[in-house]
Order: structure tokens, then sequence, then C-alpha cells
């Protein structure tokens, strides 16, 4: 069986500290789709671009045997277009325009082959797509969801409309405290998964990655990298690979999520080494297990 995702297709121009990438291809479902790529086929992304979305990006993601029927093309008007700065730490980043284009009348319609795929992912879009993609789905079993601050300061209503509807929320600390409406992440856990998820995974940015479920915590670093370049869609290339790992193994229980949450991060820290999708469109099998197993070595001890 494929596996669904449904979010967003841009063009970004980013700034860091290393250099400047203009109208680089960017958006949380193509983040998704090709990390996702590594692990299953194939994958049905659901997207809207305009009619200046470059044929090179569109080969690119046919090559990473994703399929396109879901991706609309619009004439006559341009693509979802992103700016934004990162200051010397990395850690602050600063939104300098979003002209959301075509994606400002966003309607995600379901193709029909994918309408049963069991695995579905809902990057960070409105709460009301997201519901209105499940309503579409003939009986998903293992949604995935990630949310933003916005959404949950403007649509809270609703986000809790879609959460009991879910499998796992993945969002970052700073959500998961305004969501809870407490500061400390344990109980804000609780709080959260008692609004419908069975797993929450908690992202700490370089301080790993928290997974909640089943009574248990999970504490995955993050892996060290020496030269980061640019973080822009480590988060959805995470979800990515997180989700396409557990639809590999057709397998959910605690246990296969802790592997899933590595893996999540192996393919992040490929995504932050280079520009765009740079990072993670080149990958072997061989380079992606040889991080993994170094990512183990780190979480082990006597």
């Amino acid at each position: 069986m494929s596996l669904l995702v449904v979010g967003s297709v841009a063009l970004d121009t980013v700034e860091t500290p290393f250099d400047k990438a203009e109208d680089a291809l960017g958006g949380s479902a193509t983040f998704i789709s090709v990390a996702a790529s590594y692990f299953t086929e194939p994958v049905h992304l659901v997207g809207v671009v305009g009619e200046d979305f470059a044929d090179e990006h569109i080969e690119m993601l046919k090559n990473h045997k994703i399929d396109l029927e879901g991706l609309e093309i619009i004439k006559g008007r341009p693509t979802f277009r992103w700016s934004g700065k990162y200051r010397d730490d990395f850690n602050t980043r600063d939104t300098i325009s979003t002209n959301l284009n075509v994606f400002e009348n966003f309607d995600p319609n379901i193709p029909e082959k994918a309408l049963s795929d069991k695995f579905v992912i809902l990057g960070n879009i409105q709460p009301s797509l997201q519901m209105k993609v499940l309503e579409q789905m003939k009986n998903p079993e293992f949604v995935v969801l990630d949310t933003m601050n916005l959404w949950i300061k403007h649509t809270k209503d609703d986000l809790l409309k879609v959460l009991p509807k879910i499998k796992v929320l993945i969002i970052n600390d700073s959500e998961a405290k305004e969501l809870s409406e407490v500061t400390n992440l344990i109980k804000a856990a609780k709080i959260i998964m008692a609004m419908g998820p069975e797993y929450l995974i908690i992202k700490k940015g370089e301080h790993g990655a928290l997974l909640f479920g089943e009574g248990k915590i999970f504490s995955a670093p993050a892996f060290p990298i020496e030269t980061l370049f640019d973080p822009t869609g480590a988060g959805d290339t995470f979800l990515g690979g997180f989700t396409a790992y557990l639809h590999k193994k057709g397998k959910v229980d605690f246990n296969e999520m802790k592997k899933a949450v590595i893996y999540g991060s192996v393919m992040a820290s490929f995504c932050c080494e280079k520009f765009s999708t740079k990072g993670i469109e080149y990958l072997k099998p061989e380079t992606i297990e040889k991080r993994y197993a170094e990512f183990k070595e780190l979480s082990q001890f006597d």
C-alpha cells in the first residue's frame, strides 16, 4: 500500500550565516515526500503550485517515485513563496515575506487511487483542510499530523476536532506549551494526549525529541552536525522519515516508534547539511543505515 502526503509545495528564499538560496524548492509536502520515498513507494503527494514551478522540480519528485496526480498546477498564478533569514545561532528565524499565491485557495482533492491509503501524513496546513482530507479517506489506520502556533492560536477549535481522529501528533516544544497552556513538557504531553492522539512527539530542535505513548517516554538526541547549513524543512523531513519507516515495517508499537524517531532524526540531519532538499535528494540506503547506526551508538551506554 502507498502512503499519502498532503501539505504545501513552495519556493523558498533562505538566507543563513553561510549563504543565500533564492526560489529554492520547499514546502512541507515536498520535504515529507522526498524523505518518505527512501522507505516506501509510491508516495502520493497532494498539493498545489503555479505555472512558475520548474520542470526540474517535477522531475526530481518523479525520480523519487512520488506520484504527482494530486499535485494541481494552476495556470496564470505563481507558486506559494516564503522568504526568511536565520540568525547566527540558527535558533532564531525571521520571516521576511510570505506570499500564499495559489496556496491561498488550496482545496485538497485526493485522487481516487489514494483514497484507500492506510498511512496518511497531514502536513502543516489549516486544521479545517486536514479534516477535509480525512473526510475523503476510506478508513485510514495511521494518521500523523503536524501543526503550528498560528493554527493553535487562531483556529484551536478546528484543531481540537481533528486531534481525536489521528494516531500521532508531532509538534515542537513551544507549540506543545501553547496547546496545553502549561510550561512543563511532561504535563503538557498528558494534557495533549487527552485531546485525542495516541502518540505524541515533541521536537526540541538541537536537543532532540521526546516520544510519548503507551504510558512510556523515549528521549532521542539530535545528531551532532559539524556544519549546520540550513534547517528549513528539517521538521518535515523528520515527519516523512518517521512515518515512512513505520509504513515499511507494517507494524506500530512503542519499540518500532522509537526506531522511527531515530530514522526521522537521521533524515532531518541530512536535510540540515544543504539548502532546500539538496541534502536528501541523493542519499543511498547504506548512507542512511550508517548514520542510523551512529545515532544508536550515541544513545547507548552500559
